[in-house]
């Protein structure tokens, strides 16, 4: 199996770069499905030694950031308390539990990955709580904290969607796979070689056509003549803008699901990824224009594309399809394994 080549090139972080979560946002309790939010992606790492392990029960250890413990979470507390994270409760159970998969899959790998070879910052835990680097994670106060009056609804749901598919994970070849989500694609799923410059076998181009009619699938957001001048320079050092702002970004090449690969920006050639992490975009497949008074760009879909789109889960979900469909049609050639 090809796979990711530098863990730096994995997931791209920034304040405007979400998968669809209910996470706690300006003191509001809970998140419905159409609003939207902000958070990070998190990694994924290139763990090459993660064949043909033996997938364990015991509980994860979490290293809290803030604190310093670790803490030893049961496998079952630490999926639903990832899903609590990374997913709006109101989704559709399907979708929910096509999650749990995918999250309890992240888990496993970054498990295998550590004991093979053991990150020192991580002080002998499995992975840390910082969403910077990697998955979402609740703990119930947390939860509590942040679904507030819908506490006991949301959690007993995304907990029974949770305990339905607790024995199972995705794999490729006998290891867990890569399990990338996102929030929504601009109409087709990224290739992991377009996004992240190495080929996965699985994490391929797919059809979301449904994430067209999902909440702000369409930005805009505008920037003034000052604003994107200090934005650009400040991302690429030594840029050369010229006088002429409608020249100062201009797309060179799209992959076809639209993300941008290349565009110049001044007298520099950047990627799709690198222009949107400068300018906080909520994808890199985007529209450019200008005039003397300033600039618009306009984005589709939110978050880099590859693998499980949230909302196309959720409307596949919507239409009948069941979380193992839901895992077939993101992640084709994968198997879903009894752990």
């Amino acid at each position: 199996m090809k796979k990711i080549i530098a863990a730096a090139l994995l997931l791209i972080v920034s304040v405007t770069v979400i998968p669809a979560v209910p996470v706690c946002i300006s003191g509001k309790h809970g998140v419905s499905a159409g609003e939207t939010v902000q958070l990070k992606e998190f990694r994924f790492d290139d763990d090459t030694d993660s064949k043909k392990t033996a997938f364990s029960s015991e509980p994860y250890k979490v290293l809290d950031v803030e604190s310093g413990e670790v803490m030893e979470v049961p496998v079952r507390d630490y999926v639903i308390g990832a899903v609590c994270a990374e997913m709006p409760a109101d989704f559709g159970e399907e979708a929910l539990k096509a999650q749990a998969v995918a999250a309890h899959t992240y888990a496993e790998r970054r498990r295998i990955s550590e004991r093979s070879s053991p990150t020192a910052e991580l002080r002998g835990a499995d992975f840390s709580n910082d969403t910077a680097k990697y998955q979402g994670f609740f703990t119930k106060e947390k939860a509590k904290e942040c679904f507030g009056e819908k506490f006991s609804e949301n959690y007993a749901k995304i907990a029974a969607a949770a305990d339905e598919v607790l024995p199972y994970i995705i794999t490729y070849e006998n290891a867990p796979i890569i399990a990338a989500f996102h929030s929504m694609s601009p109409g087709f799923t990224e290739s992991a070689e377009n996004v992240w410059g190495a080929s996965v076998d699985y994490l391929v181009e797919v059809d979301s056509r449904s994430d067209l009619t999902a909440p702000h699938f369409r930005e805009k957001k505008e920037y003034t003549r000052e604003e994107l001048k200090t934005a650009l320079e400040a991302a690429f050092p030594g840029i050369v803008l010229g006088d002429d702002i409608k020249k100062w970004i201009e797309v060179l090449t799209t992959s076809d699901p639209g993300t941008v690969l290349t565009a110049s920006v001044g007298n520099m050639t950047v990627t799709g990824g690198e222009l949107r992490d400068a300018l906080g975009l909520r994808s890199a497949s985007f529209e450019y224009a200008a005039d003397s008074s300033g600039a618009v760009i306009t984005t589709k879909g939110f978050g880099h594309g590859v693998g499980m789109s949230q909302y196309g889960a959720n409307a596949m979900a919507a239409a009948g399809k069941s979380w193992r469909e839901i895992l077939e049609h993101y992640y084709p050639g994968c198997t879903v394994t009894e752990s």
